[in-house]
C-alpha cells in the first residue's frame, strides 16, 4: 500500500523553493570592494561590501521580472559600477519578457556610483563593457561590433571602428592603448589588435582557422591565443565530439607567430568553452590553459616557448574555475578531485602543480575569488543554497557574507541525499542521489530524474547552476511529500572524465545513455520502500528527452512523466534549429536520429505525461512540444501542459519555477498515489 498522508506533507513548496540565490561576484582592482548579486525569489539585485562594512544593496528592483543582473564591473579606482540587467536577443532580434511586461525588455548596460543613493542610471543598450584606465569611458558590445561611450546617459556611442565579422572580446594592452579583439568570420576568426592613437587595426597572423580566446602577455609585447582548424565545407558543430587545438604566440606588434604546443589529438572544444578561463599569461612567465588530453579537464602550465609542461590539477577529477593570487605563483581552483559527487577549493603552485585542499566536507564550493588575500567563494550544502562565503585557510573556517533573513525557507524538511552507485545493462558504471526520508517505513512512488544539458552532473547537495539548484530544491519537495527519488548522472554528463561525457552511441546516434535510465528505475525497484508498479520520472531539455523515452519505450516501467522543454525529435532538431542542431546530425544520420527519438513510435505510450514549455525557448524548438502533444491527443493519451508565454529555456521567473513545481507535483500525486 502506499504511505498515508502524515504532517510531514504538510510542508509547501516554497519552503525548499525559496532560498534567496548568491552569485556573479566582482572584485574592486584593491580588492576592498566587493558586488555581488541576489536573487530573493525573482527580485534581482546587486549587493555590495565596502571593507569591513556591512553588506548593502546597491539596487532596489522589487518585481520578479525575468530580467537578468550580470557583468558586473568597477571602475579602476573602484568608485562607479557598471552592470548589465537584462538578457540576449533571440534569433528574432526580441530580449526576453518572460513577465510580459507591456513596455517589452532590452538588454543594458547601467552605472552606479558605489557611494550614492541614486538609483542605477541606464547608459546604452548592449553588454560586456570594459573600463578604460580613466575610468570616466567605456567599451561595450552590441550587434556584433564594439563601441565607445562616456559615463554620461545622455550621450551618443561611438563605434570604435568598423569591421567585418562578429567583433568581440575586447581587452586593454597593459599601458591601455591598444585593445585585443577577435573577429568572428563563421567559417574562421581572427586576432585583431586596434591602435586608440593611429587609429588602425592589425590582424596577428591570420589564416584559414579558428583563433580565439586571445590574451596580453604582462609586459604587452606579445600575444598568445589558442588555434583550431576552421569549418570545412558540410562539416556541422558536435557537442559530443572534440577538436584539435594549439596554443600560439605572437609578436604583438608584427604578428609573427610561433606554436608553442599541440594537442595529442582532439583535446579542445569542451576545454575551451566550458571552464572560466580558457587561457591565461601570468607575470611569472607561465601560460596557463585547459586540455583533456589526459582524460580529465585538467590545467596545464608551461612556459612562453611551450617548455616545462606541468599538469597543475592531476588526478581524477574536473576542473570548472580557477583565480591566480596577488603574486601569481599560485592557482586556487575548484573541482572534484577526491570527492567526485561534488565541488570543493584546491590550490596549486603554477610551476610545480602538487595540488593542497583548501576545503572539504559536505559542503560544494565553487567560482574561488582573491580579494585583498582574502579568499571568496560560493558554497552551499545540502539544506542550503548557493550563497558567497569568506574562506579562512589557517583555521578552515567558512562564513557566509551576507547574513540573509530567511522568512519562507527552512532547513529542516531536507533529507541528506545519499550517493549511490550502480550499473548500466552494459556494465557502465553510474552515480546518483537518491533522497529518501527514511523515517518513514511505508511504501511509496519512486521517481528517477535526469539533468539537461547533457554536459551536467548533478551533486550531493544544491547545486552551483540556478537551473539546477531550482530541480535539487524540488526533489527533495518531493522526497518530503512521499516520493523516493533518483537522481541519475547518466553517461554523456560532466564529472567522471572525457570518456563518460563522450560515452558512444549516445543521444542521435542510439541513445545509448537510455539504458542509463532505466538502470536508475531498476535500482529504486530494488529499494523495499519503493511500489515498483508505481515508477515516474522526470527532467527539463535533455531530461525531457529522456523522459519522453521513457515513456514511449518502457511503458512497463513508467506510469506518469512530467517533460520539460524536451527534444522529442533529434532529426526535426537537425533540419529547423540550426544545421546539424548542435549534434552535427548530417543528412547521412537523419535516419538513426529519428529513431533514437521518442516521437519515431509512440505505439506503447500510454501513461499520462505533463508537458512543460515556454515559448520563447531559444535552446530547443517551442513545436518540439507542440508535435508531441499534438500526436498524443490524436492517439487520445492522457496529456496535460503547462505553457509559459515570453519565458525562455532557463526560466527566469521565480514565478515560472513555483508554477511547474507546484503542478508537477499535482499531476504525480493524481497519477501515482492512486
Amino acid at each position: 500500500m502506499l504511505l498515508a498522508a502524515t504532517s510531514t506533507f504538510a510542508q509547501p513548496l516554497e519552503q525548499f523553493l525559496s532560498h534567496p540565490i548568491e552569485y556573479n561576484l566582482a572584485t574592486s582592482a584593491d580588492g576592498k570592494i566587493l558586488a555581488w548579486v541576489i536573487n530573493d525569489k525573482g527580485k534581482r539585485n546587486i549587493l555590495v561590501k565596502t571593507g569591513t562594512d556591512v553588506p548593502r544593496q546597491l539596487t532596489d528592483y522589487q518585481f520578479d521580472d525575468g530580467q537578468e543582473l550580470s557583468q558586473l564591473v568597477f571602475s579602476p579606482n573602484g568608485t562607479k559600477l557598471l552592470f548589465v540587467r537584462g538578457s540576449g536577443a533571440n534569433r528574432n532580434g526580441q530580449n526576453p519578457n518572460p513577465a510580459s511586461l507591456a513596455e517589452g525588455a532590452e538588454q543594458a548596460i547601467y552605472y552606479k556610483e558605489i557611494s550614492s543613493k541614486s538609483p542605477a542610471a541606464k547608459i546604452v543598450t548592449g553588454n560586456s563593457p570594459v573600463f578604460f584606465k580613466d575610468g570616466i569611458r567605456f567599451l561595450f558590445s552590441k550587434g556584433g561590433q564594439i563601441y565607445e561611450s562616456p559615463m554620461d546617459i545622455n550621450a551618443v556611442p561611438k563605434l570604435l571602428f568598423s569591421a567585418r565579422g562578429n567583433n568581440g572580446n575586447p581587452r586593454f594592452s597593459p599601458d591601455g592603448n591598444e585593445v585585443l579583439f577577435t573577429s568572428d568570420r563563421s567559417d574562421h576568426s581572427f586576432i585583431g589588435i586596434y591602435n586608440l592613437i593611429r587609429r588602425n587595426i592589425r590582424w596577428i597572423a591570420p589564416d584559414v582557422t579558428i583563433d580565439e580566446f586571445p590574451t596580453w602577455s604582462p609586459d604587452g609585447k606579445r600575444i598568445a591565443f589558442i588555434r583550431k582548424p576552421g569549418t570545412k565545407v558540410g562539416e556541422l558543430g558536435n557537442l559530443t565530439g572534440g577538436e584539435r587545438f594549439s596554443i600560439c604566440v605572437a609578436d604583438a606588434e608584427t604578428g609573427r607567430t610561433s606554436v608553442i604546443w599541440k594537442s595529442p589529438a582532439d583535446d579542445g572544444g569542451f576545454s575551451q568553452y566550458y571552464p572560466n578561463t580558457p587561457l591565461a599569461w601570468t607575470t611569472t612567465g607561465r601560460i596557463l590553459f585547459f586540455s583533456e588530453h589526459n582524460g580529465w579537464n585538467h590545467i596545464y602550465s608551461m612556459t612562453d616557448t611551450g617548455a616545462d609542461l606541468k599538469d597543475l590539477t592531476p588526478g581524477n577529477g574536473e576542473v570548472e574555475s580557477y583565480v591566480l593570487d596577488a603574486a601569481q605563483k599560485l592557482i586556487y581552483f575548484d573541482g572534484n578531485r577526491e570527492d567526485i559527487d561534488r565541488r570543493h577549493i584546491w590550490k596549486s603552485d603554477v610551476v610545480m602543480g602538487s595540488p593542497v585542499a583548501v576545503t572539504s566536507g559536505e559542503g560544494i564550493e565553487m567560482y574561488p575569488t582573491l580579494a585583498s588575500n582574502v579568499l571568496y567563494a560560493f558554497r552551499s550544502t545540502a539544506n542550503t543554497s548557493k550563497v558567497l562565503v569568506r574562506i579562512d585557510e589557517s583555521t578552515k573556517s567558512i562564513v557566509p557574507v551576507y547574513g540573509q533573513k530567511l522568512v519562507t525557507f527552512s532547513p529542516s524538511g531536507f533529507v541528506k541525499p545519499e550517493q549511490v552507485i550502480f550499473k548500466a545493462a552494459d556494465g557502465t558504471t553510474l552515480h546518483g542521489q537518491l533522497f529518501i526520508n527514511r523515517s518513514l517505513s511505508s511504501v511509496r512512488p519512486g521517481i528517477v530524474f535526469m539533468h539537461g544539458g547533457p554536459i551536467r552532473q548533478m551533486l550531493l547537495g544544491f547545486h552551483y547552476s540556478d537551473y539546477y539548484i531550482n530541480c535539487y530544491a524540488f526533489n527533495q519537495y518531493l522526497a518530503s511529500q512521499g516520493y523516493v527519488v533518483l537522481s541519475v548522472n547518466f553517461r554523456s554528463g560532466t564529472g567522471y572524465g572525457r570518456d563518460f561525457r563522450r560515452a558512444k552511441n549516445q543521444g542521435p546516434r542510439g541513445a545509448s545513455e537510455y539504458q542509463d535510465v532505466i538502470a536508475a528505475a531498476t535500482y529504486l525497484q530494488s529499494l523495499q520502500q519503493v511500489d515498483k508498479t508505481k515508477i515516474g520520472l522526470w527532467g527539463g531539455s535533455y531530461g525531457g528527452y529522456l523522459t519522453a523515452m521513457g515513456l514511449s519505450r518502457s511503458p512497463e516501467i513508467f506510469k506518469a512523466g512530467v517533460d520539460i522543454h524536451g527534444v522529442h525529435d533529434w532529426a526535426f532538431r537537425a533540419r529547423e534549429f540550426s544545421p546539424g542542431g548542435g549534434w552535427g546530425i548530417g543528412s547521412n544520420d537523419m535516419d538513426v536520429a529519428y529513431k533514437s527519438s521518442p516521437i519515431s513510435d509512440l505505439s506503447k505510450w500510454t501513461a499520462p505525461v505533463l508537458v512543460v514549455h515556454g515559448d520563447d525557448d531559444r535552446n530547443v524548438l517551442f513545436q518540439q512540444s507542440t508535435d508531441l502533444v499534438e500526436k498524443l491527443r490524436d492517439k487520445n493519451v492522457p496529456v496535460e501542459v503547462l505553457i509559459l508565454p515570453d519565458e525562455v529555456h532557463g526560466f527566469l521567473r521565480y514565478d515560472s519555477w513555483k508554477r511547474i513545481f507546484e503542478t508537477s507535483k499535482d499531476f504525480f500525486d493524481r497519477a501515482l498515489k492512486k
